[in-house]
């Protein structure tokens, strides 16, 4: 509808997980340069960790296309599986012959692992949505992490997920699992300065012959509106795009940006609570936060800092603070909640400014 407009010889901000436009940061970087190098020397099981949005299945699926064609990899995006239809999908997966129980398809599988571990070839099983994992599943996994030589594991294991995998991890009964994981990794949202990258190379991408169709302005209130998480930015730059396009604008603007926001209702789930630095107070100490999450912005705030949350960083010269989201609901533990502050004092042209997930907590 708005591609002949803006040039566009495609949708650049579709939310289907397309492998083409996936934009390499440095922190995909380093998933990439992790899962390779678990799966080139037989690590066994690896942990890719991210928050909703940040291109989890997108990796997943570029990785796998990216794989030497010698490698056998089956793809699970559907954890919530019963055995039977776990060891179903799998053997589809691999392309091996249906077996009637499931002994006679763990015997199938370990003799092909170990005959292709005798011709130096690798195979792969990748869970997506891990997270979800049903405990039977998870204990089939570390049975499965149990085909291996004296020197290597036979079947490398990576289970994708969000954040509460760490959790399931964490769980007593489940420790023998985690004592297992030989590399962890995480996918984080883009900074500012990637999220202004990343609309370009979409563009670009796209086909479009000016890709700084998005102001500066623009690209600053996307990346504050999203916090860097890409699933949201496609959802509000394809939304500009087309509001910028029902009103004849050559550029996507700041006051586009905040008519889509009110469009798509991300007031009162992305930005909740957002506020200009105007109407926080700074205060040289720690400060409570009252039980009301609506109610915050009038505390004054200061930010734990460290390792272990002992020194305290005051809040000045803040952009914004708003609470940490998922799945549109704040995140909290126990007692504390996750707050996404963003502070000023950098200049835009040498580096982008800091952007940091803490936790502001109630002092007992």
């Amino acid at each position: 509808m708005y591609r002949q407009f803006y040039g566009l010889k495609d949708i650049p901000f579709r939310l289907a997980p397309d492998p083409k436009y996936l934009f390499r940061t440095e922190s995909l970087l380093e998933v990439f340069a992790n899962l390779q190098y678990g799966i080139d020397n037989g690590k066994g099981l690896v942990v890719v960790i991210g928050e909703v949005g940040t291109g989890k299945t997108t990796t997943l699926r570029s990785n796998l296309q990216t794989l030497d064609p010698s490698i056998m990899a089956a793809y699970i995006f559907n954890p919530l599986l019963s055995t039977a239809e776990f060891f179903d999908m799998l053997f589809a997966e691999f392309r091996l012959p249906a077996q009637p129980s499931k002994s006679a398809m763990l015997r199938t599988l370990g003799q092909v692992l170990i005959a292709r571990h005798t011709k130096g070839l690798r195979t792969v099983l990748v869970i997506d949505e891990a997270h979800l994992l049903p405990h039977h599943l998870l204990e089939e996994i570390r049975l499965l992490s149990n085909f291996e030589t004296n020197r290597e594991k036979l079947l490398q294991i990576i289970l994708c997920g969000q954040p509460e995998l760490h959790e399931v991890l964490a769980r007593p009964d489940l420790r023998q699992l985690k004592q297992r994981v030989s590399l962890r990794c995480t996918i984080q949202p883009l900074t500012e300065h990637e999220t202004g990258e990343y609309i370009r190379w979409r563009l670009r991408i796209a086909g479009a012959k000016n890709v700084s169709l998005f102001e500066p302005a623009a690209v600053a209130m996307v990346h504050r509106v999203s916090g860097g998480i890409p699933r949201i930015i496609n959802n509000v730059c394809d939304n500009a795009l087309l509001t910028g396009f029902s009103d004849g604008s050559p550029k996507i603007t700041a006051s586009i940006i905040k008519e889509v926001v009110g469009i798509l209702d991300l007031d009162s789930i992305e930005v909740a609570g957002l506020r200009p630095a105007a109407a926080l107070v700074p205060l040289p100490a720690m400060v409570q936060v009252e039980d009301a999450i609506d109610r915050y912005m009038d505390e004054p705030i200061a930010v734990p800092w460290g390792d272990n949350g002992d020194q305290a960083r005051v809040a000045e010269n803040v952009r914004y603070i708003r609470p940490e989201y998922r799945n549109g609901q704040v995140r909290r533990n126990s007692d504390k909640v996750s707050f996404v502050i963003e502070f000023e004092g950098q200049d835009d042209a040498v580096a982008p400014k800091f952007f940091s997930r803490v936790r502001v907590t109630k002092r007992s």
